[in-house]
């Protein structure tokens, strides 16, 4: 049974590799993934978790600390920025699906 479960697995990795093909180049630099992350995890901290904008301000905190955190209250968003150059915001959508990026 083990030396099935064990073929199994290799034969899933073989099928799923594929030589020929390019790297994988992300795109996102460290910043973007900052802002984006401290957008949708500001927006879940708040809205999903119910957590107060103190705890939620620290829990979302990167280090270094680039991204700024801005909170619409009203239409449950959050924005993130860091610098000049790199934006993110995040809405609550409801109970299913939680915080999304735009």
């Amino acid at each position: 049974m083990k030396r099935l479960f064990v073929l199994s697995l290799l034969s899933l990795a073989a099928a799923c590799a594929d030589p020929k093909s390019d790297p994988r180049l992300f795109d996102n630099n460290d910043v973007e993934l900052a802002v984006g992350n401290t957008a949708r995890m500001g927006c879940s901290c708040l809205w999903v978790m119910n957590m107060d904008e103190t705890y939620c301000r620290a829990w979302v905190k990167a280090s270094p600390d680039v991204a700024k955190m801005n909170i619409d209250w009203a239409n449950k968003r959050v924005e993130s920025s860091a610098f000049l150059s790199s934006a993110a915001v995040a809405h609550y959508v409801d109970d299913k699906r939680g915080c999304v990026l735009e």
